[in-house]
C-alpha cells in the first residue's frame, strides 16, 4: 500500500474561452493486488481566484477510483499506467441569460493517464504523472457539455511496511 501526495498545475477554459490557470494538490492511495496490478483511490482540488476580473474563483473537485497497471518496475524506477472513473465538482464563471454567474455542475468524470516513481530510499519515491482528466461545465450557450484537460502531478509517495525496489 502506498499514499502519495503532489502538486498539480492545469490549464483549462472558461465557456467565454478564456484560459484558466489552475493550481492544486492531488492525493492518492494504492493497493497492490499483485505486482503488476493495483487499484487506485484519488482525490484533486485545484482552483483558479479572481476569474475574469470577477472576484470569484474556478475549481475542480474530482474524487476517482479505478485499477492501476505496473508494466515495468526495477531497482529505482516504477512506471504505470492508470484508468479512474467517479465524479468531479467543477465551479466557475458562466454566461447565464447574458449575465457573468458563479456556477457549479457535479457530473461523472474520469482520467486516464500514467507516469513513473523514481525510488530514492526504500520506502519513499518522487512520483511524475500525467492525466487525461474528463469534467464537465457549462459552455458559452449555457448547457452543461463535457471537457477533457490536461493534469499533470508532481508528488512524493510514501509505501507502507518493509518493501523492496
Amino acid at each position: 500500500m502506498d499514499v502519495s501526495l503532489g502538486y498539480s498545475y492545469m490549464r483549462s477554459t472558461t465557456p467565454l474561452s478564456t484560459t484558466l490557470n489552475l493550481n492544486g494538490v492531488v492525493a492518492n492511495i494504492t493497493e497492490g493486488i499483485t505486482p503488476r496490478l493495483g487499484i487506485k483511490a484519488d482525490v484533486g482540488y485545484l482552483r483558479a481566484a479572481n476569474v475574469l476580473g470577477t472576484g470569484r474563483h474556478a475549481d475542480v473537485l474530482d474524487y476517482l477510483v479505478g485499477p492501476v497497471f505496473y508494466p515495468k518496475r526495477d531497482r529505482h524506477l516504477v512506471t504505470f499506467a492508470h484508468g479512474l472513473f467517479g465524479g468531479a465538482r467543477v465551479t466557475g464563471i458562466a454566461p447565464i441569460g447574458g449575465v457573468l454567474r458563479q456556477g457549479y455542475v457535479y457530473d461523472f468524470s474520469w482520467a486516464f493517464g500514467g507516469g513513473y516513481e523514481y525510488w530514492f530510499t526504500d520506502s519513499m519515491a518522487m512520483r511524475a504523472s500525467v492525466d487525461a482528466l474528463h469534467t464537465s461545465y457549462f459552455n458559452a450557450s449555457g448547457a452543461i457539455q463535457g471537457r477533457y484537460d490536461i493534469r499533470p502531478v508532481v508528488g512524493v509517495v510514501y509505501y507502507f511496511g518493509a518493501r523492496k525496489r
